[in-house]
């Protein structure tokens, strides 16, 4: 079905675009450091989990869509960053974190998991990712093209979430060291928000269409 000589090129390429720093890995970072390990994993979850709806949107052509029409890429793309935006005014507004030992709730998790699988969702560098870089590992004479994609984009997912897992274990790591400096702790929800709205700005004006 796949040619088993191109599967160890596209696992390196997908482990550097995973690694490379965009908007899930900053969400995932942002949590981690806000409220701790376990919502830095859910997080991660919610964002492989939104993976799923790109690889399958892939594989029945729907981010040929994207790539093809101005209104609905712009569509995907202000909705992802109205959502950035609105996570950071919201951050910005709320109270200053405690950090206490037990302060992720199933309710925090749970919410960590929803806006993970949003940030994803509605991120069209991942959709336009999979358009312009599953292709080229897909053979249309090895037959079932969608299958292909599926199985390509599964693994790729697979990638993104172990390098995703390991920003959040590392940034939960800092935290540990950052929350015992009260200046850290007192600007916390301005770094935090503030990565939010810097990142929601961004993708509102980049990746404009000619």
């Amino acid at each position: 079905m796949i040619d088993v000589g191109h599967l160890g090129l596209f696992a390196a390429a997908a482990f550097v675009l995973a690694v490379t720093p965009g908007p899930a890995v900053l969400y995932i970072v942002t949590r981690s450091l806000s409220q701790g390990r376990a919502a830095g994993v859910v997080s991660c979850l919610g964002v492989a989990l939104g993976g799923v709806f790109h690889v399958l949107a892939a594989a029945l052509g729907l981010s040929a869509v994207l790539a093809t029409s101005a209104l609905a890429f712009g569509l995907v793309k202000y909705a992802g960053a109205a959502y950035l935006i609105w996570l950071g005014v919201r951050k910005l507004t709320s109270p200053a974190a405690s950090f206490a030992p037990h302060a992720d709730t199933n309710v925090s998790l749970a919410a960590a998991f929803r806006e993970g699988v949003v940030v994803n969702v509605l991120n069209p560098k991942t959709a336009l990712f999979f358009l312009a870089f599953l292709p080229q590992f897909v053979s249309p004479e090895r037959g079932n093209v969608p299958l292909q994609c599926a199985l390509l984009g599964g693994l790729f997912l697979l990638i993104a979430l172990c390098t995703d897992t390991t920003w959040s274990l590392a940034a939960s790591g800092a935290r540990t060291w950052l929350t015992g400096h009260p200046r850290f702790v007192s600007a916390e929800r301005y770094v935090t928000g503030g990565a939010y709205l810097t990142l929601g700005v961004a993708a509102a004006v980049a990746g404009g269409r000619k």
